[in-house]
């Protein structure tokens, strides 16, 4: 039975990782223009230097310029104006620095609205929660809300799982389908009297 119940929680603690943003090039087109801007998805400044390279359209002769890109932003980059009843071709090319340069070109941005990254916890957190539990609800709220990577499973929606872990903790049915606070698996070592989210983290920092 443990064996099952270790296989089960090490199942339900895999997590999914999201990519990290990156740097890349968007286009705006107008009637007889191309805009092109950089937009930075990550939570770092950068320096970019952006060329275009192609037919068909007119562009500034200037030598390109590196240009900072702050965090969680989008800077216009060039614009190019195309030939009359004539169909652009081009190619782009986008380098990218974060060793960042006092000479790098400062020019206005625009904010975008991307969610700050998830935090990974020094321990997998798992919270098996039940109707009516308020600790349950206060300590996946705040973890919610201080952006923790963690797995949240309803043992009404699961009674599998929910028997399974009775048995484990010795619990009889009527004692899980009363139950007032969560239980946590913290990296796979389960504890049932937690009851905030500072005891959560303190056992978090234990050994």
């Amino acid at each position: 039975m443990r064996t099952a119940l270790t296989l089960l929680l090490c199942f339900m603690t895999t997590f999914a990782w999201t990519q990290r943003g990156t740097v890349m090039v968007t286009e705006t087109k107008s009637k007889n223009r191309i805009a092109f801007f950089a937009e930075n998805r990550t939570f770092r400044d950068y320096d970019v230097l952006f060329e275009v390279k192609g037919t068909n359209f007119r562009q500034s002769a200037a030598k390109p310029r590196w240009i900072r890109v702050p965090a969680a932003s989008r800077v216009h980059l060039k614009t190019i104006v195309l030939l009359r009843d004539k169909r652009p071709i081009y190619t782009k090319t986008l380098k990218t620095n974060d060793s960042l340069s006092k000479r790098a070109l400062k020019k206005e941005f625009e904010v975008l609205d991307i969610p700050p990254p998830k935090i990974r916890p020094r321990k997998q957190i798992t919270i098996y929660t039940s109707r009516g539990c308020d600790a349950c609800d206060s300590i996946v709220n705040q973890l919610n809300s201080q952006n923790f990577i963690f797995r949240s499973v309803s043992l009404d929606e699961n009674p599998k799982v929910k028997e399974q872990l009775g048995q484990f903790l010795s619990r009889s049915t009527q004692e899980m389908d009363a139950l007032s606070s969560p239980i946590i698996s913290l990296g796979g070592k389960l504890y049932s009297r937690i009851t905030t989210f500072d005891r959560m983290m303190e056992e978090m920092e234990k050994d």
